[in-house]
């Protein structure tokens, strides 16, 4: 995968991991929290440095991970001296934390056991422990196992703390552990329902496992157990639908995903014996993958192609080709050769450039800065967003210029155009060429995710695509941030395009980055079928917001015929209406028909074929007009 949002930092304060140990060992030492051996050599250490002014002692800290229960924390010296600010005392806590738990990206935010955010490094206490957050995770509140305290008279504190590898990278343990390779083969994400023992009818809830909560059994157990809150603590057994006991990781994920939760308690002789109102609720989280249904009349139709319309571009003559070259800013004079139009639209028209030194040709969006009345703030996060972004699938911003008229973006060109002038020439791609394009759209959106920003306006025309001499698409870049912002809390702003937009949205009730996966869900439906999954008979507005929000959706014959089950699954798991079970967009990479070179798709491996008996009338256009309130 192409996110990698730390790699390069975390091993900026060494040459290697090795030296790095070699560096912490010897101030442990320094700091007589060694044992045994060391005692003499500390001793005259201390002689020697008597007749000197005494350096201010490191501090002894603890480190959990985020929302692990099992991981017994590092513990490591922190002084001014070795850590001068924040990032760099995050930066080694990356390192060191990522040998011995998963995490999904760099270290970002230290939280007391309380909850409380550390702010610098001189707020950390001596002796305590804190907690470590990634990227945009929030501070998860659980019994954190702080029963070895910190102290000098542990003498395995050395030796946890420098080792290379956990004992899930060892090669598996006790108790379910598996080794890294097992997981990797073995944990994929999929979301499971679980039976809550107690008095039946029982509650029935619903679970995402995945890489990053299901590294080992005990991983597994402990999401349950947060999952289900049984009355009598934490789960201790498990059983499949058919009273199967679950005793190891990869029994979470083979064939059954409903399971039943039990703490201590003694497991009855009919507890696996469904009562009515159980299997009915059970049967309601199910979709099917392959139904006899077959969709009669019209085929449905795609939305209208929309234009960007978070700002307002240059003036009509620009439109009709009105620029001279002697109208851009000097500097872009100097380096670029003006070209021809290449995009317009109502609000916006894109010229490409030429590098007059290296004969690259860029894409230049101008925008008419007294034209912005109202929206100069979607400007300003768009040009803020691309300026932090550099990712192979994310369109690159090269050059900004602001004069006292005008905006001018210079931008990574793609020639293919957007896809859905792409979806609107083949009216439906072959699963090889949608899970090239959704595999792009995911890494892009892990990318940004981990930076804690949502794309907001994920849809095809903000979607360009690059071709091979056949017409098929080899390369897909996400565009246009307009709408992009950082998230630091639920977000409440109702913006997007209706066939694309989450009923999260529309719920006013709070949303984040997972929107994006809800928009990327319907992309990958309608590229393989050539119409959206929730569409409104009488082209209305509200109708369509109805079935959004009831989430209810098929994958109707003809238009599904001899398209695999595993994408279906994937598209079912993206499309989840509770965000909290939806996929991410890890999740998305993490997902079998992505990770499989296998294929179910018994159509044309590159292209399409179009049963022309089938009646299916030509691609028409309904409402797809943009929301954007604020």
């Amino acid at each position: 995968m192409e996110v990698s949002t730390h790699t390069t930092s975390t091993l900026s304060r060494s040459n290697s991991r090795t030296s790095s140990n070699s560096e912490l060992e010897k101030e442990l030492i320094d700091l007589d929290i060694s044992a045994g051996a060391h005692n003499k050599s500390n001793t005259l250490k201390k002689r020697i440095s008597s007749s000197r002014t005494p350096a201010k002692k490191a501090k002894r800290i603890r480190f959990f991970r985020n929302g692990d229960k099992f991981y017994s924390g590092s513990t490591i010296p922190v002084s001014v001296e070795r850590y001068r600010s924040f990032d760099s005392l995050t930066e080694d806590l990356t390192r060191l934390l990522e040998d011995s738990v998963t995490l999904t990206g760099a270290i970002r935010s230290i939280y007391t056991l309380d909850g409380k955010k550390i702010e610098k490094v001189d707020d950390l206490e001596d002796g305590k422990s804190y907690v470590c957050s990634c990227n945009n995770e929030g501070f998860k509140r659980i019994e954190y196992n702080v029963s070895n305290t910190v102290s000098s008279k542990n003498p395995n504190r050395l030796s946890r703390m420098i080792r290379t590898l956990s004992p899930v990278k060892n090669g598996g343990g006790s108790n379910g552990t598996a080794p890294l390779k097992e997981i990797d083969s073995v944990v994929h994400p999929r979301i499971v329902t679980l039976i809550r023992n107690g008095v039946k009818p029982r509650k029935i809830l619903r679970l995402l496992l995945n890489k990053r909560n299901s590294p080992t059994y005990e991983h597994v157990l402990t999401a349950i157990t947060q999952c289900v809150k049984l009355d009598t603590g934490c789960v201790r057994k498990v059983f499949t639908e058919a009273g199967v006991p679950v005793q190891r990781l990869a029994q979470f994920f083979d064939d059954d995903d409903v399971f039943f939760a039990y703490g201590n308690e003694r497991v009855g002789a009919n507890d696996f014996e469904l009562e009515a109102e159980e299997s009915k609720a059970i049967a309601a989280h199910r979709k099917t993958l392959r139904n006899s249904t077959t969709r009669t009349g019209p085929k449905p139709k795609m939305p209208l192609k929309s234009h960007n319309d978070t700002f307002v571009c240059v003036d009509e003559s620009a439109i009709n080709g009105g620029i001279l070259p002697d109208s851009l800013p000097l500097e872009l004079q100097a380096k670029y050769t003006l070209g021809s139009v290449i995009g317009d639209g109502n609000f916006a028209v894109v010229i490409k450039l030429k590098d007059k030194q290296k004969t690259t040709e860029y894409a230049l969006k101008i925008i008419d800065k007294s034209k912005c009345s109202g929206k100069d703030h979607y400007l300003a996060a768009e040009i803020r967003v691309m300026k932090k972004l550099t990712h192979p699938y994310i369109i690159q911003l090269v050059h900004d210029i602001e004069t006292m008229k005008n905006m001018y973006l210079v931008l990574e060109l793609v020639r293919g155009g957007d896809l859905f002038d792409a979806i609107t020439r083949v009216t439906r791609f072959s699963e090889n060429q949608s899970k090239i394009m959704i595999k792009h759209l995911a890494s892009a959106m892990a990318y940004l995710h981990s930076l804690s920003i949502v794309h907001r306006d994920i849809k095809p025309e903000n979607l360009l695509v690059e071709l091979d001499s056949d017409g098929n698409v080899i390369l897909l870049k996400l565009g246009d941030f307009g709408l992009a912002c950082e998230v630091t809390e639920p977000l409440l702003s109702i913006c997007g395009t209706p066939t694309y937009v989450a009923p999260e949205i529309l719920m006013e009730s709070g949303y984040g980055v997972k929107i994006d996966v809800w928009a990327a869900g319907i992309i990958l439906y309608i590229l393989l079928c050539g119409f959206p999954p929730f569409v409104s008979p009488d082209n209305q507005q509200e109708q369509l917001f109805d079935a959004i929000l009831n989430g209810y959706f098929d994958f109707p014959a003809p238009y599904w015929n001899n398209i695999g089950d595993s994408v279906r699954d994937l598209i079912i798991n993206m499309l989840q209406s509770d965000p909290e079970l939806r996929f991410s967009s890890e999740d998305i990479l993490d997902h079998p028909w992505l990770t499989s070179d296998i294929v179910d798709d018994t159509r044309d491996p590159n292209g399409i074929v179009i049963d022309e008996s089938c009646g299916l009338p030509p691609l028409e256009a309904v409402m797809g007009i943009p929301i954007t309130t604020q």
